[in-house]
C-alpha cells in the first residue's frame, strides 16, 4: 500500500475509501503477499496431507492431546479474561459510542442479525453437540462428581452451555467489535492487521501486518474445516440411518464436494442474495425444530430445567473456568481446551462476519447481544435437546446413551429423534437443517477469507471467492482421510495457540482505539 493510500491518523475520522466499488467482479485482487502465500501454503498442505494419509493421521492425533495438556492453563485463563474485558468495555463510557458514527443506522433488522450471528457462530455445531454434549457430560460428570449424584444432570447441561455459551462469544465480540469500530468508525479496511494499527501504526501495512492477516486466514480455515467435517460426519450419518447408506470415507468426500459445490452458488450471490437468505431458512427451521423437540417431550419439565439452568450455568462457570489444579483431566483438556482453541480460530471468521452486518449498533448494544442473547439461545437448546434424551434415559430408551458409550456422536440426535412422534420426517428435516448449515458456514466463511486476502474489500473478486469456497472443501476433505476427527481437532488447536495471543494484543489496541472517543 502506497503513502497515499495510508489511512489518516485514528484520532481523526477519516475518508479513507476501501474500493469497493471499483472491483471487477472477474477480476483479481491479490493483496501484497496474503493471498499468494495463503494460497500455497493451503494447496501444499492439502496435497501433502492426501499424498501420507497415514502418516499425517498419526501426526495430527498425537499432536492434539499434546496442545491440550501442555497449553490448558493459557487458553483458559485468555478466554476468562476476553469475558473480563468484554464487560468493561460494554458498561465503560466507551459503550455509547455507535459503529459507524453517531448518526450510522443498523443496516439489518434486528431478527436478520440475530439470524446471521446464530447460523455463522453455532449452526452446525449446535445439531452436532446439542444431545451429544449434555449426555456425555450427565455419564461423565467433570469437577469429580458423582453420575449418580442427583446434580449430574444438570451439571450435564450447565458444563454444555459453558463451552458453548458466553466463553465462546467473548472471542466472537471481541474481533467483530475492534473489526467494526476501525472499519467503519476510522475508514480501515475490513481486514484483521486494521485492528492494530494503535499499537503499530503504519507497520500494519507491511510484514507484520502481511503476518497477522496470513494467521487470521490460517486459524479461519482451519476452523471453519473441523465445523464442516464434523457436518458431513452427520449427514453421512443420517443417510445411513434413514437410507441405510454406509457412511464410508467417499461418501463423506462426496458430500463435501457436493455441498461445497452449492456454498459457491450461495457465495457468489452476495451476502443479501445468499448468504442472509440461507441464514434467515436456517433460523426458521433450526427454531421449528426446537419447538418440535419441546412440545414432543415433558414440555413443562423441560422448561423448568431451562429456568434453573440458567441459575446452574452461572453457578458451576466459575469452578469450570478455573486454569489450574484440575483433576477432572478428561473433561478440561478433551472439551475445554479444545473448545476454547476452536473458537479462537473461528474467531475471524465469526468475528469478521458480525463486524460487517452490525454497523449501525453501539458498542453496548453490540456486546451485550453477541454475549447474551446467543448464550440464552444455546442454554435452551442444550436443555431442550439434552433434557429430553436425559429424560429418555430416565423412562428406560437407551438408544442414546449406547450411542454415547460406545462413542457414535455423529447418529446421537438421530437415536433421540427416533423416539419422538413422525421420526422418520422429523428426522429428515433435521439432516437438511445440517446440510443448509453446512453451506452457510461455508459461503460464510469463504468471503471472510477472501475479504482478508483481498485487503478488506467488501465484495472481493468472484474467481478468488470460488477459489477460498473450493479449498475449505478440500481441507476438510484431507483432514478427513488424513486421521478423521482427531485430525481436524488438531488442526484447530495447533492454529489456535499463535491466534490467541494475536487477539490478547488486539484487546490491547482496541482499548487504546476506544479511549480516545468522545462520548
Amino acid at each position: 500500500m502506497s503513502n497515499a493510500d495510508k489511512p489518516a491518523p485514528l484520532s481523526t475520522t477519516t475518508d479513507y475509501q476501501i474500493g469497493q466499488d471499483n472491483i471487477q467482479p472477474f477480476g483479481l485482487d491479490i493483496h501484497n503477499l496474503v493471498f499468494p502465500v495463503s494460497a500455497v501454503c493451503i494447496v501444499v498442505f492439502v496435497a501433502l496431507t492426501l499424498v501420507f494419509q497415514e502418516q499425517a493421521g498419526t501426526f495430527f492425533n498425537e499432536l492434539r492431546p499434546w496442545l491440550t495438556t501442555q497449553l490448558d492453563w493459557f487458553f483458559v485463563g485468555s478466554i476468562n479474561f476476553f469475558i473480563l474485558f468484554c464487560l468493561y468495555v460494554a458498561f465503560s463510557k466507551t459503550g455509547r459510542v455507535r459503529i459507524g458514527g453517531p448518526d450510522a443506522k443498523p443496516e439489518f433488522s434486528y431478527p436478520g442479525w440475530l439470524a446471521m450471528l446464530f447460523s455463522a457462530g453455532i449452526g452446525i455445531g449446535l445439531m452436532f453437540f446439542g444431545v451429544l454434549e449434555p449426555v456425555t457430560h450427565m455419564l461423565n460428570p467433570p469437577l469429580g462428581i458423582s453420575p449418580d449424584a442427583p446434580e449430574a444432570a444438570r451439571l450435564g447441561i450447565a458444563a454444555a452451555t459453558f463451552h458453548w455459551g458466553m466463553s465462546a462469544w467473548a472471542v466472537y465480540a471481541v474481533v467483530g467489535l475492534a473489526l467494526a469500530y476501525f472499519s467503519f468508525n476510522h475508514g480501515l479496511p475490513l481486514t484483521l492487521r486494521s485492528a492494530f494499527f494503535p499499537l503499530l501504526g503504519d507497520r500494519v501495512w507491511g510484514f507484520t501486518g502481511h503476518v497477522i492477516d496470513i494467521l487470521a486466514v490460517f486459524a479461519t480455515i482451519f476452523g471453519l474445516a473441523t465445523s464442516l467435517g464434523y457436518g458431513a460426519e452427520q449427514i453421512a450419518a443420517g443417510l445411513n440411518e434413514l437410507f441405510e447408506i454406509s457412511p464410508s470415507n467417499i461418501v463423506k468426500v462426496v458430500l463435501i464436494i457436493g455441498i461445497t459445490m452449492i456454498a459457491i452458488g450461495s457465495c457468489v450471490a452476495g451476502l443479501d442474495s445468499g448468504v442472509k437468505r440461507l441464514s434467515e431458512i436456517n433460523m426458521v427451521m433450526a427454531v421449528g425444530l426446537l419447538l418440535f423437540v419441546l412440545f414432543s417431550g415433558p414440555t413443562l419439565e423441560l422448561l423448568s430445567k431451562f429456568i434453573i439452568g440458567l441459575g446452574d450455568y452461572l453457578m458451576y462457570s466459575f469452578p469450570l473456568s478455573n486454569p489450574v489444579g484440575r483433576e477432572d483431566t478428561g473433561f478440561y483438556h478433551g472439551w475445554t481446551t479444545f473448545y476454547w482453541a476452536w473458537w479462537i480460530a473461528w474467531s475471524p471468521f465469526v468475528g469478521m462476519f458480525i463486524a460487517r452486518i452490525s454497523k449501525g449498533r453501539t458498542v453496548r448494544e453490540f456486546i451485550v447481544c453477541v454475549l447474551i442473547v446467543p448464550t440464552l439461545f444455546c442454554l435452551l437448546w442444550m436443555t431442550v435437546f439434552g433434557g429430553a434424551a436425559i429424560e429418555q434415559m430416565a423412562g428406560g430408551y437407551d438408544g442414546v446413551r449406547e450411542a454415547v458409550n460406545n462413542w457414535q456422536p455423529e447418529v446421537v440426535l438421530y437415536r433421540l429423534l427416533a423416539e419422538l412422534p413422525m421420526s422418520f420426517i422429523v428426522s429428515f428435516i433435521s439432516l437438511l437443517l445440517i446440510v443448509i448449515f453446512f453451506v452457510t458456514s461455508s459461503d460464510s466463511g469463504s468471503l471472510v477469507i477472501d475479504t482478508i486476502t483481498a485487503g478488506g474489500i467488501l465484495n472481493p473478486p468472484l474467481p478468488q471467492r470460488i477459489f477460498w469456497c473450493s479449498f475449505e472443501g478440500l481441507v476438510a476433505i484431507a483432514l478427513l482421510l488424513g486421521g478423521g476427527l482427531g485430525s481436524l481437532q488438531a488442526a484447530t488447536v495447533s492454529t489456535g495457540f499463535p491466534f490467541c495471543i494475536v487477539l490478547l494484543l488486539m484487546c490491547l489496541s482496541l482499548y487504546k482505539g476506544l479511549r480516545h472517543e468522545r462520548v
